[in-house]
């Protein structure tokens, strides 16, 4: 995977959306993992949107068990665990 977005604060939904679009544009592997306070751009749909396009997009279960409880999540469930593995295969990761 060439690069992996690490999701943790509320208000980068523009940043999300800019750099996913370009990565989906210049056909490179890309993922994201959304943690923290990060999961709450999931309300945005024009986020979720760009970030379906990604090769793998996960979202920690625990921090959206905290912030958005109750609410079905729109993109797969996971653990930090499942963070270590994408931060594994990136190439480059960008931490918003």
């Amino acid at each position: 995977m060439e690069l992996l977005l690490l999701v943790t604060h509320p208000e980068a939904g523009s940043i999300v959306r800019g750099m996913a679009e370009a990565s989906h544009r210049a056909g490179i592997e890309w993922g994201a993992f959304l943690t923290n306070e990060g999961v709450k751009l999931l309300q945005d749909g024009a986020v979720v949107a760009a970030l379906q396009q990604a090769a793998c997009a996960l979202v920690c279960q625990d921090s959206w068990n905290r912030h958005m409880a109750g609410q079905p999540c729109p993109l797969e469930l996971n653990s930090q665990t499942g963070n270590s593995a994408l931060v594994a295969r990136a190439a480059h990761l960008v931490s918003l």
